[in-house]
C-alpha cells in the first residue's frame, strides 16, 4: 500500500478542487494521509481512502448503480485493494469490475472528493462497524457501444441524463456531476 499512498498524497497535495467543499474534503483528506499507509485500508477503522468513479457515455450520460446493501443510487467504487498502485488504477478497476465495461479510460485527476459515514467491514470479513470513507472520485469515459454489466454488488445499473436523475441519491453523487461534464465538454 506504500505506493498506492505516495500517489495518494501527491494527487491531493497538488490537485485544485472543483468546488468549496471538494478543497475542505482534499485538506481533510491530507490530514488523515499524515496517520501514514494504513489510511488506504479498511483496517483503519477511524476512516480511510476510498476511489469512486463516475462513468460518462459520449451522450453525456451518467452510469449509476443501484447500490445492493444502501438501495441508493451513486457511482461506482470502493475500497482500495493491496495491488492498487494509484487512486486512479483503484478507480478504473472498481468502474470495470462493478460495470463489466471494458475499455474504460480514466482521467488521473479527481473530479471531486466526499467524505461520508459508513459501515464496512474488515476485508478479512468482520462484521460490519462505523467508519468514514474518503472517497476520491474520477471522471471515467466509456466507449461508445458499451453494454454494461450488473455485478453481484449492484441491485441494477443504468444510465441517466444529469436533468434525469433517479431516487433516491446517494448524498455527494450530484456535486461531481458538473465538474466531469465540464472536463468532457
Amino acid at each position: 500500500m506504500s505506493a498506492l499512498y505516495d500517489d495518494a498524497a501527491k494527487v491531493l497535495s497538488a490537485w485544485a478542487a472543483t468546488s468549496e467543499d471538494a478543497e475542505l474534503a482534499r485538506k481533510r483528506t491530507l490530514d488523515l494521509l499524515a496517520d501514514g499507509p494504513e489510511a488506504m485500508t479498511r483496517a483503519h477503522r477511524a476512516g480511510h481512502v476510498t476511489a469512486s468513479a463516475l462513468i460518462v457515455d459520449d451522450a453525456g450520460r451518467v452510469l449509476l448503480c443501484l447500490h445492493g446493501r444502501l438501495g441508493m443510487w451513486m457511482q461506482l467504487g470502493g475500497h482500495c485493494e493491496p495491488g492498487d498502485t494509484t487512486l486512479a488504477a483503484a478507480a478504473l478497476r472498481e468502474a470495470t469490475e462493478e460495470s463489466g465495461i471494458d475499455g474504460l479510460v480514466i482521467d488521473p485527476e479527481p473530479i471531486d472528493i466526499d467524505i461520508h459515514e459508513v459501515r464496512c467491514g474488515a476485508a478479512d470479513g468482520a462484521p460490519a462497524e462505523p467508519s468514514v470513507h474518503f472517497d476520491v472520485r474520477f471522471l471515467v469515459r466509456s466507449p461508445a457501444g458499451a453494454t454494461e454489466r450488473i455485478s453481484e454488488e449492484s441491485a441494477d445499473l443504468a444510465w441517466f441524463t444529469p436533468d434525469d436523475l433517479p431516487s433516491p441519491l446517494a448524498s455527494g453523487t450530484v456535486r461531481q456531476i458538473a465538474p466531469a461534464l465540464k472536463r468532457i465538454g
